[in-house]
Parts: C-alpha cells; structure tokens; sequence
C-alpha cells in the first residue's frame, strides 16, 4: 500500500528534526576545547570574565537560576565542595542563566541561599553557549587554560522526582581531583537532570515607537529628576538630543535595572521611595533605541508637569534659616581626596525644632557624600551627634506633620564631606537650608546606629560576615532604613526579632552601591515594633581580587574613616510610639514657646 503524503511528510519532519537535534550536539563545544575567558555581568552590572580571577588552578560554573528546585537542593553541596576547594585555587562561580532574573534578585538570591561565591548573570546566554550547558544545575569544570575537561552532573543523588540516601557517583570531585593533578578526567561527561535552560528570546522590536509619545513620559516620570543641569548625574535627559546621545547607554543601563537606582531587595514590605520600571517600560526604552530612536511629532506646548524643576532652587522651599560654609574648598583634578571637615559658622541659642534639612553643594558634581553632626566644645564629632546627610540617590530630609528634629542649645554643625576628582581642577561651598517645624512638635525624631567596630575582614575574603544588634527599650514607630559601608561592602540585611519569637525581614540590600548609599522610607512611616524587638544587621564584605573596587585584597581590613578602610553602621530612624511633646513652636525661630 503506497504511504500516504501525510505519512511521508511526517517522516521528512522526524529526518529534519532528528538532523537538527545532531547538529544542535556538534555544536557543543567538545571536551578539552579551549571556551574562555566567557563574560558575563556582577552583582555590581560590570561586565567581567575569568581573567577577571587571578592565580586560579581550575573552574567550576554551575549553570543556575532563581526558580530550579534540583538548584536549591545541590546548593549546600556546592558550598561545602567550595570551601574545600578554594584553598586549592579552585573557583566556583554560579552563572545564573535566567533571561528574565535580574541583578538584583541574583544577588538577592544568594544572601538567601548563603552563597559565599560570586554569582554573575550571563549575558543573552553567551556562556551558556559557549559551554554548552543545557540545564541547571549542569557544571563544568575548566583548567586553568579555560579548557573544559569536564561537563555534566553534579553527583547521582539528587534527579527530578526523586533521590538517592547519598551519592555514589562524585563526579564533580573526580573530575576537580584530577585536573588539579594534571591528569586526564576518566569521566569527562555525563547526562545530567534539571531544568531547561531558556534562552534569550529573539524578537521582533515595535518599529511604531517615538520619542515624544512613548519615551519623553518615561524620562520625565523616571529620570529628570536627576538627569537635569546643576545636579550630581553626569549627563542631562530633559531634551530628544539628550536622550539620543546617550541612547545605548539609556537601553544597556535600564535592561540592567541599574537605573533608575534602586538597590533594596524583594524580601521586605514596599517603601515610599521605591524606584524602578516595569518590564513594559524597559522594553519600550529597548525597542526604540534599536529601531533608530525615531523622534515622532512634537507637541504644541509641554503640559506644566513636563516642566523642569529649577536646580538653583531649594527643593525644601526658601530656608528659614541658611548657613554656608565660610571658606571655599579647593579640589585637585584627580587623584584620591580625604575627608574635609569644616564647622558652619553659627551657634545655636537654644534648643532647636526643624522639619526639613536639605544640604546644598554650589558644584553638585564634586561631593559624593556629606554627613552633618552636632558639636560643641565638649563634644566632638561622633556618630551619636549625627543629624542627617547627603549621600547619593537620597534628597533632603523633609518630616510629616508634628515630627520635629531637635538641634540642641550651644551646638554648632560639623561637616565631614567626601569629594571626588573630575579630571579638572575645582571649588565647592555647602550651605545647609533649615525649615522650622510649624506648629506642634508631638514626636522627636530619633534614630539607632548599629554598629560593629572590632571586625578584621582576612585578605582575599569573598564573603566576610559583620552583624550587631540593638534592642529597643520602648515601643516605636520605624520611620526608615539606611545603611552605610566603604568599597567591599557587599550587602546588608536588616532583620526585626520580636519578642513573641516571630523574625521578620525589613529589608535586604542585596548589591550594595557605595555611590548610591539609599535611604529607605516606609510608606506609612509608622511601622510598629514592641519594646523588646532587636534590630540586627548583618552585613558582608568583598575583600577578594574579584571586586572590582576593592584597594587592595591584601589586607587585613579594619574599621576606620577613609574608603580604603571599611565600616558597617545601619541607621533605624523611629519615634517613640507613646510620646506626646505638644510642644508648641515659634515659627520664626524654631524654638518651643512652652
């Protein structure tokens, strides 16, 4: 009976399909093949690669992502192999492979699992290919050459749907065990079970995107107030020339999630100042971008929330009262530059109630950071007299109604600022704007610095963990988090233990940026703790060769002032929940009436 032509395409598709599936395995790059360096991105959005590791006698990537649960269960194996390894010039690296894992949840993803090796993303699946990897958590292991002697399972305990009491197959081990002697690997590749690997998906781009009816809305709304003249950001975006000369950087930047800047973590509640786009927005940035940045037609007049705020203008309102530093700092053009100190010329006459503090740099673009204290002449600077800052990302300090903050009688106000070289010589002056609070001061702002000073982080340290804990003797309404740490740190975490015995996360600051040093709002700005809650944070530090920032992983790091030393204090910003001030307060000059 002659075959049907249903049946004889139905065979000519399982030929093209049995074809495609070999040539899919020739393309696998075989055993003992040369595949590096690779490149993929850090938890700080740098592109890096196994050069990047230096003095490494071998490599194990460990194809992952956030979702695989044979992922999570290989996990402690890996970190116990890890620890073994390392000191054997052994590096691990978990490659997350996810397309739509961001950085940060990468990051966030391994504070969680305790993962004390770098966990990088691939970059449109690049490695992925260049390794061959199909699943999570497939490994491979690379010499020293980048040549990959061995690529497949872990070890036989764990598959999908079920599990072995222990393993009786190492083949990771072996195969370490053997390139680390020089010799050849007895078992180069295995099959391996897990999750599919999904790639980067190839899609056609929206070609009907313009700039003034898709992307100057998502400026205005996400970027302008940054991207402006007369502040820190290095570029404005408030016209289409702007945006379109640096559109690349724009797309790159955004896919990242890098802008705008937003470093807290998932595993908490949202807070107020809560940046980031959607998966939509990003998508439009990309989509026009690579389709020619199209302009599209101008509006007539720009709607009055198009506007652009005036730079020259405090974004607190006119000031109450204004100090400003009495000389001009004088900056070289490059080069390191340590702390200024410098007291503003004013006195307190007495006790003090503000609502709104903004401190204002006449060059934006030199100063990194500037913490303000109160100081007299028995008291010194000290973070205990510590008032507020001004730190990347953040903008001035502005209360609710009935909060005030009090500024001491006699105190005189101490900056410590942090300038950085432009690569020309020049001059900054910081004057600081106060607004007095305006009726009824009820609660005093308050705040707790969680502090450790004694560590000593190793040289070379991945992963060197800090924590100190602070309980809180009354009940209290937390207003906000903030955190601050020099070049290695990593991340930090704030964590909540009540006294019933419940924990609770408050925040996780996976990526921890020291140029966007971001404080964290509650929404309500009255999130309740008991007396008797500790606020514990615990922190990790990078003093490895791998971080990019790092002065010098040769060092035993202690605590100190200056960036090539390190700190770890976490600020929890409260009220007392019973207290009742009703003090009553002069507008004119801050101070209670009675």
């Amino acid at each position: 009976m002659p075959s049907s032509p249903l049946r004889i395409l139905s065979v000519l598709l399982l030929i093209a399909c049995a074809s495609f599936a070999s040539a899919e395995e020739l393309e696998r790059p075989k055993i003992n093949s040369a595949v590096g360096p690779l490149q993929f991105k850090d938890i700080r959005y740098l592109t890096r690669s196994l050069a990047d590791f230096q003095n490494r006698k071998a490599f194990v990537i460990v194809a992952c992502n956030t979702t695989c649960p044979l992922v999570k269960r290989y996990l402690p194996q890996l970190k116990r192999l890890e620890q073994e390894y390392r000191p054997q010039g052994v590096q691990f690296i978990a490659l997350h492979t996810g397309p739509y894992d961001s950085i940060r949840e990468i990051a966030e993803y391994g504070i969680e699992h305790k993962i004390p090796f770098p966990s990088v993303q691939d970059i449109q699946s690049k490695s992925v290919t260049a390794l061959g990897l199909e699943r999570t958590p497939e490994v491979v292991v690379l010499d020293e050459q980048y040549r990959l002697r061995y690529r497949g399972r872990i070890d036989n305990q764990y598959r999908i749907g079920g599990a072995l009491p222990r393993a009786t197959q190492e083949n990771l081990v072996e195969a370490l065990n053997a390139v680390l002697k020089n010799e050849p690997v007895k078992v180069a590749e295995t099959n391996v079970d897990g999750c599919s690997i999904t790639s980067h998906a190839v899609r056609e781009p929206d070609t009907s995107l313009t700039y003034y009816k898709d992307i100057q809305p998502l400026m205005q709304k996400h970027c302008v107030d940054c991207h402006r003249p007369g502040t820190e950001a290095p570029f404005a975006l408030t016209t289409l020339d702007e945006v379109r000369n640096n559109g690349a950087m724009l797309a790159e930047v955004v896919a990242d999630q890098r802008m705008p800047p937003w470093y807290g973590g998932t595993s908490h509640a949202e807070f107020a100042n809560q940046r980031g786009m959607s998966r939509k927005e990003r998508t439009l940035v990309a989509d026009w971008v690579a389709t020619g940045m199209t302009a599209g037609t101008e509006p007539a007049d720009l709607k009055p929330s198009l506007a652009q705020p005036d730079s020259s203008k405090w974004i607190i309102g006119q000031p109450d009262l204004k100090i400003s530093m009495l000389e001009t700092h004088t900056l070289p053009a490059d080069g390191y530059i340590p702390y200024r100190y410098t007291i503003l010329p004013y006195v307190f006459p007495e006790d003090t109630w503000v609502s709104s503090i903004e401190i204002k740099p006449d060059n934006p673009e030199v100063v990194h950071h500037c913490n303000m204290a109160a100081v007299t002449l028995t008291k010194k600077w000290d973070e205990s007299n510590f008032i507020t800052g001004k730190v990347p990302g953040s903008g001035p300090t502005m209360l609710p109604e009935g909060l005030g903050i009090l500024i001491p009688k006699g105190s005189a106000l101490a900056l410590q600022i942090h300038y950085t070289s432009t690569g020309k010589p020049e001059q900054c002056r910081i004057s600081v704007g106060f607004k007095y609070v305006q009726g009824k001061v009820q609660k005093r702002y308050r705040f707790l610095i969680i502090k450790n000073n004694q560590f000593r982080i190793p040289p070379g340290a991945p992963h060197h963990q800090v924590s100190n804990s602070k309980t809180l003797k009354r009940d209290t309404h937390g207003i906000g988090l903030f955190a601050h740490m020099h070049l290695r740190g990593k991340d930090l975490s704030f964590l909540a233990h009540y006294p019933k015995g419940k924990d609770e996360t408050l925040l996780v600051i996976p990526n921890y940026s020291f140029d966007w040093q971001i404080g964290y709002l509650w929404k309500d700005q009255r999130h309740f703790f008991p007396q008797g809650t500790r606020i514990e944070a615990i922190a990790h530090y990078d003093n490895s060769a791998f971080n990019p920032f790092n002065p010098d992983p040769s060092a035993t790091v202690r605590e100190g002032p200056q960036t090539y030393h390190e700190m770890m204090y976490a600020f929890f910003f409260y009220t007392y929940a019973d207290e009742r001030l009703n003090l009553t307060i002069d507008p004119h000059t801050g101070q209670a009436t009675h």
